[in-house]
């Protein structure tokens, strides 16, 4: 398997601020290297809020549909991502989870998705959605420094300041969060000036009936290649101009 599954199983949960635990080293240096390089950039939807109650701002791929048993648009993945999300379907990765956080997860439907969230976007401080059960998101960013900010921040309140750790999106580590009222967590300002999107997978595994709020029934939004770099995107843009203009 890509994910070593015995990482999982051998972490502890947290206790405070509520149930949670950091797993690193997820992956081979091979594999790391594999996945953070070819992170899909195809079948991206944005989607974004500013004034609300919470902003936040970030491009969403489906890998795994909510209680699906297959990969979504599996053949344009490269084989490293193949591979990781026909893990993530696993029964030995649902039982690792189920361990780790002591939940029964037999019927629990998984829903797996890909994210970039580009620069200078962020995800305000927020519990998850009554209808998910726990949350194990794993992170592709190789190379990321400290001064690129978009960490996870987990949060003693709903206060964004208020943070008890944080865990950097670099490949190879992840968190994995049981959902309860009080498991408020964020998303730290990704720098501007960043070279490459802050880089994600969200496995959730929800009650069951749950139906899917990221991907609703008729669900009609665009879909786009996402771009590599917003400084490659402004110089596609200026090219274009140049041509317009000369």
């Amino acid at each position: 398997m890509t994910i070593d599954v015995q990482r999982i199983r051998d972490s502890r949960l947290e206790s405070t601020p509520y149930r949670w635990a950091a797993i690193d080293r997820l992956f081979s240096p091979d594999d790391a290297t594999l996945l953070a390089q070819s992170f899909p950039t195809d079948r991206f939807k944005r989607l974004w809020e500013y004034g609300g109650k919470k902003d936040y701002e970030f491009h969403a791929r489906e890998l795994v549909g909510m209680g699906a048993s297959a990969v979504s648009a599996r053949g344009s993945l490269s084989p490293a991502w193949r591979a990781l999300s026909e893990d993530l379907l696993s029964p030995e990765y649902r039982e690792a989870i189920a361990a780790l956080t002591g939940l029964d997860l037999r019927e629990a439907p998984l829903e797996v998705n890909a994210f970039h969230y580009p620069p200078g976007s962020v995800h305000g401080p927020h519990p998850d959605l009554r209808d998910k059960l726990v949350t194990h998101v794993l992170y592709f960013n190789e190379p990321w420094g400290d001064d690129d900010g978009g960490c996870l921040a987990i949060l003693r309140s709903s206060d964004a300041a208020d943070i008890a750790h944080e865990v950097a999106p670099r490949v190879g580590n992840s968190a994995v969060l049981v959902r309860s009222d009080d498991s408020w967590h964020a998303v730290t300002p990704v720098a501007k000036n960043s070279r490459i999107s802050r880089r994600s997978v969200t496995a959730v595994f929800y009650r069951p009936g749950s139906v899917s709020t990221m991907w609703p029934p008729g669900d009609a939004t665009p879909l786009h290649d996402y771009g590599v770099t917003r400084s490659s995107g402004w110089l596609r843009r200026a090219i274009r101009g140049l041509l317009r203009t000369g």
